[in-house]
């Protein structure tokens, strides 16, 4: 079992704190405060960016020394909101919000996953009508499986994780948050996810 700090405290931070507590990991979740953020992620082995996408980059690139050598999931989607405050366009066309975590933290392994759903469907995929995917997209192997066992105890099948590769990829993933407002407004706020149909 892993020591893991949830940056974020809101739905999807909650959401995942409760989930990998009850799955029997060690769970430390920070509020917005920088004091709370460092001191949560000086004492864990794997950190959850659950902060809001707009603002996640200058969070973390504050945080660089404690995420020296660290696993950072990143959940979180860069957007800019329409009027109706969800996503209309992405923060960082042409490029991610993990690959720019990336970047500004070299000395860290980020893998991009969980981004492409309700938040609802993170911890609980199986509600679903049928199964759903989940990516992975990162430059480390061994991250990767570190965090394809995270996505296990989340009740996340094998069989529904696709490792997309490298964390280049993960610029489609996150273009994928542009399908939410339309599949919202069509359908309504009901959970669902992406799914690769084979």
């Amino acid at each position: 079992m892993s020591t893991i700090a949830i940056l974020g405290n809101g739905r999807v931070g909650g959401g995942l704190a409760t989930a990998f507590a009850k799955a029997g990991h060690t769970v430390t979740v920070a509020d917005s405060s920088p004091g709370a953020a460092a001191d949560a992620v000086r004492t864990a082995q794997i950190v959850i960016n659950a902060t809001p996408g707009d603002s996640s980059l200058q969070r973390l690139a504050a945080l660089r020394e404690q995420l020296r050598g660290k696993i950072l999931v990143d959940v979180s989607n860069a957007t800019i909101d329409g009027p109706d405050g969800l996503p209309a366009d992405l923060l960082y066309p042409g490029a991610s919000l993990a690959e720019q975590l990336q970047q500004a933290l070299p000395e860290t392994h980020v893998v991009k996953t969980l981004n492409t759903m309700l938040y609802s469907v993170m911890t609980a995929p199986a509600t679903l009508t049928q199964p759903p995917t989940v990516f992975l997209s990162g430059a480390d192997a061994d991250a990767k499986q570190v965090v394809r066992g995270l996505l296990e105890d989340l009740g996340w099948h094998p069989e529904w994780i696709t490792d997309l590769g490298g964390i280049e990829t993960a610029r489609a993933a996150e273009a994928a948050i542009l399908f939410v407002p339309h599949v919202i407004r069509s359908t309504g706020f009901a959970p669902f996810a992406i799914s690769i149909a084979r």
